[in-house]
């Protein structure tokens, strides 16, 4: 699985922002509980709509953008 199966980015949808397929859950916002310590289980409970797929997507997108992105000081 790819994240590009998972995460889509619509303009029709969130100004664009990149959520996950067939939701209206922001990748980001996936990436922020997570980078607030929130475990995989508790994101799931919070939001029924998601698999843990779908979390696993959200940490595939962000390690693709670190690799990409050039980080300025």
């Amino acid at each position: 699985m790819h994240w590009r199966d998972k995460i889509l980015s619509d303009p029709q949808i969130l100004r664009g922002k990149p959520c996950i397929k067939g939701t209206r859950i922001p990748a980001a916002l996936v990436l922020g509980y997570l980078a607030a310590g929130r475990q995989t289980e508790a994101i799931l409970k919070e939001f029924p709509d998601l698999t843990s797929v779908d979390v696993a997507a959200c940490l595939d997108y962000a390690r693709d953008l670190a690799e990409s992105e050039a980080v300025t000081a």
